[in-house]
């Protein structure tokens, strides 16, 4: 599962992880199966870093790790100090947590939003702010939609449950409908003093303006998930949803984004592409001055190494910085100069 020699060693099975884990990470990945993926991906390294689950493994296949829980694969992992400083969430509430944990109520519907990011913040890393507007659980009834100091009452017609099922048997053939209360509105319970802050619906539109740190070198689309600020549950006491903030980079008048490459056209005189020129071009951390050498060849690469976004998961920027090229286009009356990582 993690693409690795049998006698690999513990360095190379924690890189192979890393690498494929960051690509499947339910807080980046939206793809439907990226979930079971990334299971599947943590759980081989659960097995694959300890030596006495890898000993069993190697001895007796999948048989000899079989039945394990949750806790005992992954209770020894720090995970935190894997992904550290890229903003996932590897509680209680994380994707291990979301993963293996029973069944409860049902929890809130997830809230998506997008986020742009300008190239400065995503070259330097930093915070951002978002704000939604969604409901939110009432906290003068606690959801129940009931005054304070009143309940609700089971509603007699569903007895609680909020349906309504009407049975019938044609011919040897036994049928069902289903329909929602009419009495209760498929709540399974009658409000007979209904809150006055949110009129019984158990829920008041609530703004929020939440703070999102943005990685260094965040690749586009990458989603990014805020534990708890999602839709409430209908059912009350249950859980909220999650917030997931899906990072893109903000259009930028001097740069197109390509990956981790800025890439950018500057025109100049012809003369200047034949005998050469010195020009003065925005970076992403100041300006620099660049020399066109002497007969530029359409489609000639100048590179300022270093000076293009950082890795996504790398190092600090000063050792993880990507090249930042410049292209000439020469054979017209003006030349183009464009500065590409490509």
């Amino acid at each position: 599962m993690l693409g690795v020699a049998r006698d690999a060693d513990e360095k190379t099975i924690k890189d192979a992880f890393r690498l494929l884990a960051l690509k499947y990470h339910p807080d980046r990945n939206k793809a439907p199966d990226a979930t079971d993926r990334f299971r599947e991906i943590a759980e081989a390294y659960a097995v694959l870093s300890d030596p006495e689950k890898r000993a069993e493994y190697d001895a007796r296949g999948h048989s000899g790790v079989t039945g394990l829980s949750a806790d005992d694969l992954f209770g020894g992992i720090d995970f935190g100090d894997i992904f550290g400083g890229l903003g996932f969430d590897f509680g209680t509430g994380g994707p291990f947590g979301r993963m293996f944990r029973r069944r409860g109520p049902a929890r809130g519907e997830n809230i998506e939003v997008a986020l742009e990011a300008t190239l400065e913040r995503i070259f330097h890393g930093g915070e951002e702010t978002v704000q939604i507007t969604h409901p939110a659980v009432c906290q003068a009834c606690g959801g129940s939609g009931a005054k304070l100091g009143t309940k609700p009452r089971t509603c007699p017609k569903c007895g609680g449950g909020g349906q309504i099922v009407r049975s019938q048997h044609t011919q040897g053939v036994s049928l069902q409908q289903v329909t929602t209360c009419p009495d209760c509105g498929g709540r399974g319970a009658i409000i007979d003093s209904p809150c006055p802050e949110c009129g019984g619906a158990g829920t008041v539109s609530c703004e929020e303006t939440l703070k999102v740190r943005i990685p260094v070198g965040v690749e586009d689309g990458t989603v990014l998930r805020v534990a708890g600020h999602g839709l409430p549950s209908e059912k009350p006491g249950a859980p909220p949803g999650d917030l997931f903030v899906v990072i893109r980079a903000a259009t930028d008048p001097r740069f197109e984004r390509r990956g981790s490459d800025p890439y950018r056209t500057e025109t100049i005189d012809v003369v200047d592409a034949v005998l050469g020129a010195r020009i003065d071009v925005p970076l992403l951390d100041g300006r620099q001055n660049v020399d066109v050498p002497a007969g530029a060849q359409p489609d000639a690469i100048l590179r300022l190494v270093g000076k293009g976004l950082p890795s996504f998961g790398g190092g600090p920027p000063a050792t993880s910085m990507c090249d930042f090229r410049f292209t000439c286009r020469s054979g017209s009356p003006t030349a183009n100069v464009d500065c590409s990582n490509s």
